[in-house]
């Protein structure tokens, strides 16, 4: 039985890909804040299946015990780390508290170089990998989403980073970048018009399926890029000069 280690699981894309990796008959840790969600997950998913615990991805040390405990529960391998969990907080840069803006880049950043901290030698063992939680917004920086696009953007250089000097330690590294998902984060949006503008097509189960994919293929793309419009923003992107995107993005980010 293969095992993944999911952060931010309590809903969501996290809860989505626990449940997609179950189906497909893996053990799952799940792991969030809010204990009492994932561990009535996964009391209903049988002991044998999965485990679950509270994580609060800035810490260090909860990283070191949950993967503990993790190990104990499960097969005793960790194959795929998840790193998922994320927040943000959307609106004009000055308008939102510093507080805020660190508490982006704390989860969302330093949550994953924890977790891959954390997990390296468990992942070196089982010749693992890790799959990174990135964004469209890793693309191009996006109005009112300043410090969780460059969240992101961090997020897709440590990927990048880690897929090549992990390499010669058989650890293979991935990110998905979807665009906006049918989520009660995104649901919360209200100063980016780009989410009306563009809607929101994309289901958490459409970006668990893609996590699967990345989890099981042999040799994992570097990016999986999910939909439709995020693969045509890609394209217009890398044909673009920087002030042609800028001007794109800026006309997808206006009232209508």
């Amino acid at each position: 039985m293969q095992s993944i280690f999911i952060t931010g699981a309590a809903s969501g894309i996290g809860r989505a890909c626990a449940e997609r990796f179950l189906k497909a008959g893996w053990f799952v840790g799940a792991y969030d804040i809010d204990v009492s969600a994932v561990e009535r997950w996964a009391q209903a998913a049988g002991s044998e299946r999965a485990c679950a615990g509270h994580l609060d991805v800035t810490d260090e040390t909860q990283w070191i015990q949950c993967l503990a405990d993790f190990q104990q529960a499960g097969p005793g391998q960790l194959d795929v780390l998840l790193n998922n969990a994320g927040i943000l907080f959307d609106g004009p840069f000055e308008s939102i508290e510093p507080a805020r803006h660190r508490a982006i880049m704390d989860v969302n950043v330093n949550g994953a170089l924890n977790g891959c901290h954390a997990a390296h030698g468990l992942l070196r063992s089982s010749g693992g990998r890790v799959i990174n939680m990135a964004s469209a917004s890793a693309l191009f920086g996006h109005p009112n989403l300043a410090s969780y696009s460059a969240s992101k953007f961090a997020i897709r250089g440590l990927t990048e980073s880690l897929r090549i000097e992990w390499a010669d330690a058989g650890i293979q590294v991935c990110d998905v970048m979807p665009l906006f998902v049918k989520t009660d984060m995104v649901a919360r949006i209200t100063q980016v018009p780009a989410t009306r503008n563009l809607g929101v097509k994309l289901t958490s189960t459409d970006i668990a399926d893609v996590v699967l994919t990345a989890a099981t293929a042999r040799r994992p793309n570097l990016h999986y890029v999910v939909g439709l419009q995020t693969r045509a923003l890609k394209m217009l992107l890398r044909l673009s000069p920087d002030n042609i995107a800028a001007r794109v993005t800026t006309l997808l980010s206006r009232e209508r």
